[in-house]
């Protein structure tokens, strides 16, 4: 088996988004597909390889947002299977709610940032429960349930690797630190941490997150990533009980994020392409979601009879 890491420019920057073409005894499989936006440089790296879009075996992707799964529906009306979490299937299939959704988020940068994103054809979307094999191009991956980032994420292990899509964060080539893309609506902080116990229950050699390229000191990189993980909540938090507007909590975001970056050593060049890969104020708007759920919850608990 070969790895290859296909760089797809995202908006004209290096090394932002991945997708991976994985060479295997059988054929060709491409794991994450970017957005529509990338779709040209994507099919330009596959023709550096030798390969038209309908010589794939398969796509698997590890969850659905745009990032990553974009352009699943144009390669599935070429004739590819598309191999997707059982709960982001239908939006494979019917992307209406999932554009509303992101065009709530971007609002009119949307085509600019993602470019079209095509509905799948039914028959080439095969949904993925957790612990499914799925056997393609003479490899075995196995789908595991990861969530935190997204209910509907999957990391993707083959042998004794894997493709991590969100779930283990955003770490650039060369770089110390690793940053926590923690969109709304579905970001979960305890489920997250459970997600990273299970990566490393797997005993990995190697992890490659879609943000971006290999991973090999995988016990490092998954403690870093759950250490970052509990500050960047505890950070929101705090703020959000001082009472913080959205506008000066994303500042202070900001700023603390820079702070830690230049801490490992991060340039601002190199955190300006982090900036790319997870901007801050999604992070700040996914996390605070969290927290304001779970007072309610909190609330809920207390207004019941018996309650504390």
């Amino acid at each position: 088996m070969r790895v290859h890491t296909l760089d797809l420019q995202f908006q004209g920057v290096p090394q932002v988004i991945a997708a991976y073409l994985v060479e295997g005894p059988a054929g060709a499989v491409l794991v994450e597909t970017g957005p529509g936006a990338t779709l040209p440089v994507l099919r330009d790296q596959l023709r550096r390889h030798g390969l038209a879009p309908p010589d794939l075996a398969a796509v698997l992707v590890t969850h659905i947002h745009l990032d990553h799964a974009g352009a699943a529906g144009w390669f599935a009306r070429q004739g590819v299977p598309i191999y997707v979490h059982a709960a982001g299937a239908p939006h494979l299939i019917d992307p209406g709610r999932l554009l509303a959704s992101a065009g709530r988020i971007y609002g009119d940068q949307m085509d600019a940032l993602w470019g079209e994103m095509l509905p799948a054809p039914s028959e080439r979307v095969i949904a993925v429960d957790d612990g499914q094999t799925i056997a393609v191009a003479g490899l075995v991956f196995t789908a595991l349930d990861t969530p935190g980032h997204a209910g509907h994420h999957h990391a993707l292990q083959v042998g004794d690797l894997a493709f991590t899509g969100d779930i283990a964060g955003v770490r650039l080539p060369g770089s110390a630190w690793v940053d926590v893309p923690a969109p709304p609506p579905e970001f979960d902080l305890a489920r997250w941490q459970r997600s990273l116990d299970r990566l490393r229950a797997a005993r990995l050699r190697a992890l490659y997150p879609t943000h971006f390229g290999l991973v090999t000191a995988v016990e490092p990189h998954l403690a870093l990533m759950s250490a970052t993980l509990e500050a960047i909540a505890a950070f929101v938090r705090v703020r959000l009980e001082d009472g913080l507007s959205r506008e000066a909590l994303v500042q202070a975001y900001v700023a603390w994020l820079r702070d830690a970056a230049t801490g490992h050593g991060i340039a601002p060049a190199t955190f300006e392409q982090y900036a790319t890969a997870n901007p801050p104020y999604m992070s700040v708007d996914g996390i605070a979601r969290y927290w304001r759920k779970q007072g309610r919850r909190a609330e809920d608990e207390r207004s019941r009879p018996g309650g504390q």
